[in-house]
């Protein structure tokens, strides 16, 4: 079973069966929450150098030295450390210039990451069609990179329900990925000066004061995060703008995913803060 949906039709001793299964095999019922993305196959490479934003080096196990994607405009911060592990897939497109796109890295703290972005968008649809993200499993429809606001922006998941007597009730989601971890389990967002993600912010709360839902949802990707706050000591104008998104009505989701070179699973959700802690 692996949504909501999959328990229509089984009487309830089918149920109590099944969960007594779960006991005995070790899970709990929650981990039947949880949304898997499964990965390709991938090749395990040690890392030489990234440059030029999208592009990196590396050293197959076979010790040959390919340039490959990399699917990440951030800073990339503890993430892209020369000698680190890295797993790559690969792509039979002939048209690409690059058949391998680094897809996860151990970090520079040990942990395992997911460094390419957009996996966060297509983990977090999947949760929510699941219904394995119970703030948002009311909705009926929702869509992808639909345009919307003021400043020629398309949000990333625009969910969608009728309700009794009224107009169409909208949610507006944007996805955001975090992976730079700063010590002790804080993660922060985002990674470097962020114009973009200052703008979606101001998207975020004019769709909530034209009176729809607006949501900002961080995908942790890092295994090390267990909590996440704004990045004030990198960019102090997104922090203020995250708190004015606050004060207007935009809520906040955060959830921590399982990472490993098989499978990425949305697991738990996490606390944000409002602030990034100062310390020293």
């Amino acid at each position: 079973y692996e949504k909501w949906s999959d328990w229509k039709g089984c009487t309830e001793q089918e149920i109590i069966d099944t969960e007594i299964g779960w006991f005995e095999n070790g899970d709990s019922v929650d981990s039947l929450w949880r949304t898997t993305l499964k990965l390709p196959p991938l090749v395990k490479a040690v890392l030489i150098k990234r440059y030029k934003r999208f592009l990196a080096d590396v050293r197959l196990e076979g010790g040959e030295i390919i340039t490959v994607h990399c699917p990440n405009t951030g800073a990339m911060t503890g993430c892209a450390e020369a000698g680190s592990t890295v797993w790559l897939s690969i792509s039979d497109n002939p048209k690409r210039k690059y058949a391998h796109t680094w897809e996860l890295v151990r970090g520079a703290d040990g942990n395992m990451v997911c460094i390419h972005s957009a996996k966060a968008n297509g983990l977090v649809k999947e949760a929510i069609e699941a219904g394995t993200v119970l703030e948002l499993a009311d909705y009926e429809r929702i869509y992808t990179e639909v345009k919307y606001g003021d400043e020629n922006s398309r949000i990333d998941l625009l969910l969608e329900k009728e309700s009794r007597g009224e107009k169409t009730a909208k949610c507006y989601v944007e996805v955001k990925s975090v992976t730079l971890h700063v010590g002790g389990g804080l993660g922060v967002f985002p990674d470097a000066v962020s114009d973009r993600g200052r703008k979606h912010l101001r998207e975020l709360i004019l769709m909530v004061n034209h009176g729809h839902r607006a949501v900002l949802f961080f995908c942790v990707l890092h295994a090390g995060i267990a909590r996440i706050a704004p990045a004030d000591l990198i960019d102090k104008c997104y922090g203020d703008t995250f708190r004015e998104a606050l004060s207007s009505g935009v809520e906040v989701l955060v959830y921590s995913a399982d990472i490993t070179p098989s499978a990425i699973v949305l697991t738990q959700s996490l606390t944000a803060l409002e602030r990034q802690p100062v310390t020293g």
